[in-house]
């Protein structure tokens, strides 16, 4: 039985796109697409939307594939790439308004217990205001410090965890009525 160093093939993949091999490229499209996509989806709404932005940040990660200096995973400077590029999409299209007070709780939310489906839950972030969308993504989603956040969109770092605050207490809210709501359909 042969061993196959992916670690190895992904260098190799990485070697052979930096030197525009279309096959190479092939390789790196198909192996993070799709997760790249439900990163994008994660910010925009529609999936149009997010495919047309899949596609732009993965012309970004080609054209700077050669900057790429194999310290951390390739996985997470695609996603840093995706990140970026559904942030000057959304900036873009609209003026995002963040509010500017200094209101957040450090202490985590009661957990309810939830039978919400995966799609019934990105509908819930979904109708959250782009701010408070982004901020919750930025930081339960994808791990960033509210530092991070602030320099990122441009926001002091208390309205980014005043950003938070909101999003997580709106969507606690938003849980228990549609909790209320199916018990009441029964």
């Amino acid at each position: 039985m042969k061993i196959i160093n992916l670690y190895q093939d992904e260098k190799e993949f990485i070697r052979l796109a930096v030197a525009q091999n279309r096959q190479a490229q092939q390789q790196i499209y198909l192996k993070y697409s799709a997760k790249m996509l439900s990163v994008c989806r994660q910010y925009i709404k529609d999936i149009h939307e997010a495919e047309d932005v899949l596609l732009m940040a993965f012309l970004k990660v080609f054209t700077h594939l050669k900057s790429y200096e194999h310290a951390g995973s390739f996985e997470g400077w695609i996603r840093k790439i995706i990140i970026n590029e559904c942030i000057s999409f959304i900036r873009s299209k609209k003026k995002i308004t963040y509010l500017d007070d200094e209101f957040y709780m450090e202490e985590p939310l009661i957990a309810t217990e939830s039978e919400l489906s995966t799609d019934e839950i990105q509908l819930l972030i979904d109708g959250l205001p782009d701010g408070y969308r982004m901020v919750f993504n930025l930081y339960v989603m994808d791990g960033y410090k509210h530092q991070e956040i602030a320099s990122m969109l441009g926001i002091a770092e208390g309205t980014s965890k005043s950003q938070l605050s909101h999003a997580r207490k709106l969507l606690q809210e938003r849980i228990i009525n549609s909790k209320k709501y199916s018990y009441e359909l029964e």
